[in-house]
């Protein structure tokens, strides 16, 4: 079907078929049909779905409800692997019970949390109230500093919030006694668990006729060790419920949650780039101007009573960003511990940093213009979330869980996407054993920096497919039949309509004609009208 809004309108793909058609098995992706391994991991339960079956009748077991429970699973799996660092023990003074991570059992148990020690690092063991309360440190030079809640406002409110709740629950007498700590992190781990449960739901409502992709976001490794090491499951749940709003064609709520998911992490904010490019490339800048006011309302509305109030306080995560050095995982410390790259100071770093996802910008946006066929907008994502990280000075363990939902969305390859999260989730062993250090029997620096290597190998190599599979729509299984871009919204089988001002280099290939060729067809437009 064409699209007749245009003399150089490229042809769009085929309006969906009749409901009754999308449930039979030619329109739902089954995965023990197309997937050799899903199918051979099928024969314990009778084998694949039928030929001839009839899909989507089931009226309580969906597999959108089959999917949660395996996040459930999941997420209690992570619950044990934590569950080693909120013990308590006799370690205080005469013997008081006290959090015992007595012999470095953080590390040698590999349950260790940022949740757990920020309870007392934050001032929120003393009830104290983000952003207002600051106390004095040793910094990284030697000289004493004055610190604050190093967490965007949302996520500080967050902690702030758990922490009454968890002061209320041990001052209620009538409720299970334990220690304040573990209370608070099973308050934080619970918010988590149901922040990370919407974004298996939204994930799979974007998903579209290949629905079953998302169970790799519910069980995926990273899951089990990082759903409970630090926030960010808060993140995810706001951006992937804002490409779900998106997906829906609700421009101002999708900007609403991913500016609300900016206040808790910063990354949802990256997603407005590639919404942007696609906008600009099928004439829908009006959507996007929506959603981004939305997302900066948003963000101003959460932001702005903190920022007024305690400006010191608020500014301490971007002073906290820019003057922190290389982190462990990031690329630029692997470099330095096989080769030897300069010890730079942070300042050096963020141009560095700066520079390189600049042009990896201009380089995803300059594909997203220029490809034979209009990107999908998962891929895009993915491929800025991932250009983030491997640029970044600082990759922190749990910042994997951001590429999950977008990697699963992007990428229609299970054993790739598979690989790719065992790798990054078995870096969490030889990190442990490293921070442990060599005189505690721990592992020396280049078995873990070599493991975070690989596991940007693998990053790269999901990119790479992504970029195959742009310019080769055609290989691309989430296209499929009358199938454009689940998630695409108003980009949605749309045409390409770049407007007349952008140069002929960033236009799709169908879309480059000269100033010369231009003026031509109009005269030739203007000879024929009557």
């Amino acid at each position: 079907m064409s699209d007749d809004r245009g003399s150089d309108a490229r042809p769009v793909v085929s309006p969906a078929p009749p409901a009754e058609e999308r449930r039979s098995l030619d329109w739902r992706d089954t995965p023990g049909r197309t997937d050799p391994t899903v199918s051979r991991l099928t024969a314990v339960i009778g084998g694949p779905v039928g030929r001839h079956a009839v899909l989507g009748r089931t009226r309580f077991f969906t597999p959108l409800r089959a999917m949660l429970l395996l996040a459930v699973v999941f997420l209690a799996f992570g619950w044990f692997t934590k569950a080693a660092c909120v013990q308590q023990g006799p370690v205080g003074p005469d013997g008081a019970l006290g959090l015992d991570w007595s012999g470095n059992r953080q590390y040698v148990a590999m349950c260790y949390s940022d949740i757990v020690p920020l309870y007392g690092a934050e001032r929120l063991a003393e009830g104290a109230f983000p952003y207002r309360t600051s106390w004095e440190e040793p910094g990284p030079d030697g000289q004493m500093q004055t610190r604050y809640m190093e967490y965007p406002v949302l996520a500080g409110l967050y902690q702030y919030g758990s922490m009454r709740i968890a002061k209320a629950w041990d001052a209620t007498p009538w409720l299970p006694d334990a220690l304040q700590v573990a209370i608070y992190f099973a308050v934080v781990a619970v918010g988590l668990a149901l922040a990370w449960l919407v974004t298996v739901w939204a994930t799979a409502m974007s998903a579209g006729r290949r629905i079953w992709d998302a169970a790799l976001v519910a069980a995926s490794p990273l899951v089990v060790v990082h759903a409970f090491t630090n926030f960010d499951a808060l993140a995810t749940a706001f951006a992937a419920g804002g490409l779900l709003a998106w997906a829906r064609r609700r421009p101002v709520l999708a900007g609403a949650l991913l500016g609300l998911g900016a206040a808790t992490k910063l990354y949802p904010l990256l997603l407005l780039g590639p919404l942007l490019v696609l906008c600009l490339r099928t004439g829908h800048l009006r959507s996007f101007v929506r959603t981004a006011g939305a997302a900066a309302a948003a963000w101003l509305v959460v932001n702005l009573p903190i920022m007024v109030l305690y400006p010191r306080g608020w500014a301490e995560f971007f002073r906290l960003n820019s003057d922190r050095g290389a982190d462990p995982d990031s690329i630029y410390n692997v470099l330095h511990s096989f080769v030897g790259w300069p010890a730079w100071s942070a300042s050096t770093f963020n141009g560095v940093s700066l520079v390189l996802f600049a042009a990896a910008c201009a380089a995803i946006g300059w594909i997203a213009l220029t490809a034979p066929r209009r990107p999908r907008l998962a891929q895009l994502c993915f491929l800025l979330v991932a250009a983030f990280l491997l640029t970044n000075k600082v990759w922190s363990p749990q910042y994997s869980l951001w590429l999950v939902p977008l990697a699963v969305l992007a990428v229609p390859h299970r054993r790739a996407l598979v690989a790719w999260m065992t790798i990054d989730a078995l870096v969490w062993v030889p990190r442990m054993y490293y921070y442990l250090g060599p005189d505690r029997k721990g592992l020396p620096e280049q078995w873990f920096t070599a493991t975070v290597f690989l596991r940007d190998v693998a990053v790269v190599a999901l990119c790479a497919v992504v970029l195959w599979q742009i310019r080769r729509p055609v290989r691309d299984p989430v296209r499929y039949g009358f199938v454009d871009d689940p998630v695409g919204g108003v980009l949605d089988q749309a045409p390409d309509r770049p407007p007349r001002w952008l140069p002929a280099r960033l236009r799709p290939a169908h879309h480059r004609v000269t100033r010369e060729e231009s003026s031509e067809r109009c005269m030739s437009e203007a000879s024929s009208a009557p």
